[in-house]
């Protein structure tokens, strides 16, 4: 583990945190239903899938 992993790791913690967030908030009062075609959701899973492969490679380098 290289310089700097402690950061990456509090910053990929809070990344998470906010998206399950902004999950539940989204299902409970905007209606969101993971799955169904929405828009927005749909951009938002595959937004954060993309950032999470990112710091999967990031992290094996």
């Amino acid at each position: 583990m290289g310089p700097g992993y402690g950061e990456q790791s509090s910053w990929i913690t809070a990344f998470g945190l906010l998206v399950a967030l902004v999950a539940i908030v989204g299902t409970q009062f905007l209606d969101w239903e993971w799955g169904s075609g929405q828009l927005v959701p749909t951009l938002i899973g595959v937004a954060v899938a993309g950032i999470a492969v990112l710091a999967v490679i990031r992290r094996a380098r």
